[in-house]
Formats: C-alpha cells, structure tokens, sequence
C-alpha cells in the first residue's frame, strides 16, 4: 500500500492500496469517533454494509445515510436532510462523517462535516477513478445552486483518504473515461509522465497513474490550501467546462467537460504563443486515445461566455483562465478578450 501525505495546517495520509476499504474502520476507532455517518448512495449500499460490519466489531456507532446519485445529491435541500439526521443521532464534535462515492458525494459529505458544529472529522473513501484523484483530494467541498457548481461550500481537509484500487475494475468504461480527465489534467500541467502512461496502456498502469496524479495534487494543496496562487493550476479545463456542465444541467460527466475546456484552452494558449504546434496537437491525440471529447456544438458560446463570468476563480470582473506556458508548466491568462474566446470556441465547434 502506498502512503502519500498532505502536509499543512492539518495534515492528513491518502492511503492507496487493494482492498484497503477493510482498514477504514479501524483508522476511525483510532481517530476517537464514537459514531459515523457513511454517506453513500444506493448503488453502493454493499459497499456501505461491509463498512457498517466492520465498525460494529471495533465499537463504533454506524449510521448508513443514502443520498440521491451525483450532482442530484448537491444541493442544500439534500444536505439539510443529512444535518437534521446528525442531530436526531446525537453527533457530537468528536465524531465522524465517512463520504464513501463519486466526487458529487464526497463533496457534500465534506461540506456537511464541515458545518455540523463548525467541523467533524470526514474519511474519504472514494469508489469513482474521478473521485480518488480529484474530489477526494484536497479539502474542496461544496453543493450546487442556480447561480452555478459549487459555489457554496467550503475548504474542510479530510482526517484521512483511502482510495481502493480494484473499485477501478468494477467501474463503467464511461466513468473510466471521465475520470481519466482529471489524470490527464496532471499530466499537462506538471507531471508530463502520466502521458507516457496513457500512451502506453492506462489499464496497465492504474497503480502508478492514481499514484503519480494523487502526488501532484497532494503537493499543490500542501502548499496553497485555499487556492491563493499555486491551487489555480489544478483548474486546467475547469473554467469552460463547468460552463458546459451549467449549460447542460449537470447531466454531462465533469471529466467529459474539462476535456472539452484544455482542448479550449489550448488553442488559447496557441493563439497567444504560449505553447507551439506540437503542444496543441498532443492535447488532441490525448484526449483522442483516452476517448474524451475535445469539441462542444457551434452557436453555444455567448451562453457559455455568460456562464464563465460567473466563475469563482474571477477578479475584478475578469475571466482568468489556466493555461500552458510548456509541457508541464501553467501561467495564468487574464486579459483574453471576447474576440480571443470566441476564436478558440470556433476552433473546438468547427
């Protein structure tokens, strides 16, 4: 098993391993929590069962919540459920929440822990290859509104990760897929290796890959929690892809989304001569042999414009997108005008 850890204000261990989720119950005892809510969602009840045994032996209090699947689950109606649920259980502060699923869970059981009496513990166990190396990851939580994807949430670390390798084997090729998005992601952005990987066979090397990918996050958030500076390149893609997400009312997968946005970006950064031929064209044959989209239909983008004004990561009335100044390095793009926008957009919707 593999330990990668995230320093900081609170440190945590993200264990990486197969057939880890066994182990969740003990850390959890260790940690001091007398009860824990595991937050799942139907499909992954079993899962949630075999955590409820495991508990059970070692004197834990288990509490199984289920919530609606993906983003359907986000939303303050959901997440007040689950907080009327702690308190007729009698949750205290030192007691725990287990978000156990895809990003969309993890996100609202960290935003719950994070609330309920200003903070519990939350041990992240994610089933989704999206989950464990992105939502999982890092201390992001949050729910979605009309105004946008998550724009209400919080910065809540996790007591501890465990990312269970074989849950990749029972995984959908879709959801495969998308979650490769955010591997790629780190590949463009610092760890140009995962590339080579993909290239090679991605079914080959999962170990490595989540290894490789959950290491760049781990750095990046050990030094800039809150995303002050550094945090901003673990955006590359996000800004038009939440606004594809928007626009199609959550019903596309995120990682299909930010495919669609670092192909976007690229040709931003093309335009600009921040990165040369070679650089734009490696991003199609990626996106290409992982099967993720890299165009959007024509005619969306003054919607999609709209859409990104709201980003969170804006200043000052400003678009700011993340994009690459090389393979594996990342500036930031502030004053790309509309013209600049709707000429990339032209290019993916051609």
């Amino acid at each position: 098993m593999a330990e990668i850890q995230v320093t900081g204000a609170s440190p945590y261990t993200i264990h990486i391993g197969h057939d880890i989720t066994a182990q969740v119950a003990n850390h959890i005892k260790t940690s001091g929590a007398r009860k824990v809510a595991i937050i799942h969602q139907q499909p992954l009840r079993a899962i949630a069962r075999n955590i409820v045994c495991d508990l059970e032996s070692v004197g834990v209090e288990p509490h199984l919540l289920a919530v609606p699947d993906a983003e359907d689950g986000k939303t303050l109606e959901v997440a007040g459920q689950l907080w009327d649920a702690l308190g007729e259980a009698g949750f205290s502060r030192q007691d725990a929440v287990v978000g156990l699923g895809g990003g969309a869970v993890t996100d609202l059981a960290g935003f719950v822990a994070s609330a309920w009496m200003r903070g519990i513990k939350v041990v992240h166990v994610p089933t989704t290859l999206l989950a464990m190396v992105d939502a999982a990851v890092g201390g992001k939580t949050g729910i979605n509104t009309a105004a946008g994807k998550n724009l209400v949430g919080a910065f809540h670390e996790p007591n501890a990760v465990f990312i269970d390798l074989e849950r990749i084997y029972t995984l959908p090729e879709e959801e495969v897929i998308s979650g490769s998005a955010e591997l790629v992601k780190t590949g463009f952005i610092a760890d140009p290796a995962i590339l080579d990987l993909y290239r090679a066979g991605a079914h080959k090397h999962w170990e490595e890959l989540v290894e490789r990918s959950v290491a760049v996050k781990a750095r990046v958030v050990s030094e800039d929690l809150k995303e002050a500076g550094l945090r901003e390149i673990l955006n590359y893609g996000h800004t038009l892809g939440h606004a594809i997400e928007r626009r199609e009312d959550y019903t596309w997968r995120h990682g299909n989304a930010v495919g669609v946005g670092m192909m976007f970006a690229a040709h931003l950064a093309h335009q600009r001569g921040l990165i040369d031929d070679s650089l734009l064209a490696l991003h199609q044959e990626i996106l290409d042999a992982v099967g993720l989209p890299s165009r959007y239909e024509a005619g969306a983008f003054d919607e999609l414009y709209d859409a990104m004004t709201h980003d969170k990561k804006n200043r000052d009335g400003r678009i700011r997108f993340v994009v690459l100044d090389g393979l594996g390095s990342c500036t930031r793009l502030e004053d790309a005008t509309i013209d600049e926008m709707r000429s990339a957009y032209a290019k993916i919707s051609e």
